[in-house]
């Protein structure tokens, strides 16, 4: 089918103008900048809320009855589940990442895999008994065991009403040794967003 010579200038003007009505900006901008748009759990918050609880973890008593104890050098932690239990959906894995990483980068604890991570860790050793010369491959049974396991919870309480709205957040973690099943420290942060419209 053909066009006339003055549909064809038409139809190519309104497709400027609908994609010109569609515009957006995207603006590049440093990680570590503190955004909060929506009100809701953010990157932010999942950074903010690990970095002071790995803290006040590590200020415990736990930490200095482990090296009064003289039971090795450091003691060995693992990171398990953190149960989502408010109504938004928020990337837990995102949250136990930050918790890692403020381990981690302590200095004071030894850090291992967490479940999920081991199951794929291990199928590589396995790849390797079978592929790598036996020099470089992996050694089975030589894994660290964990001394300690954080786990918790992220629960929130939203309060709206016409224009406005409450986000209560309240993170609990807590730290069990893992052959007595003692609880060594038990915390919790809370966080209070109001977002008006």
């Amino acid at each position: 089918m053909q066009m006339n010579g003055w549909k064809l200038p038409a139809a190519a003007m309104i497709v400027a103008l609908a994609l010109a009505g569609c515009g957006r900006t995207v603006t590049r901008t440093d990680p570590e900048t503190v955004t909060d748009l929506s009100g809701w759990w953010n990157d932010t918050d999942a950074r903010m809320v690990a970095d002071s609880m790995v803290e006040d973890c590590l200020e415990g008593s736990w930490l200095a009855n482990w090296v009064g104890a003289s039971r090795g050098d450091r003691p060995v932690i693992v990171v398990g589940s953190v149960l989502n239990r408010t109504t938004e959906h928020i990337s837990t894995d995102v949250f136990m990442n930050e918790i890692e990483r403020a381990f981690v980068n302590s200095d004071l604890i030894d850090m291992v895999a967490a479940r999920g991570e081991r199951g794929e860790i291990r199928g590589e050793r396995e790849d390797q008994q079978r592929f790598a010369t036996a020099a470089t491959a992996a050694s089975f049974g030589r894994e660290i065991g964990a001394d300690y396991i954080m786990m918790g919870t992220i629960d929130s309480i939203v309060d709206e009403s016409g224009g406005k709205r409450a986000v209560y957040y309240t993170v609990t973690l807590e730290l069990t040794d893992v052959e007595t099943i003692r609880k060594v420290w038990m915390s919790n942060l809370e966080i209070k967003k109001i977002v008006e419209w």
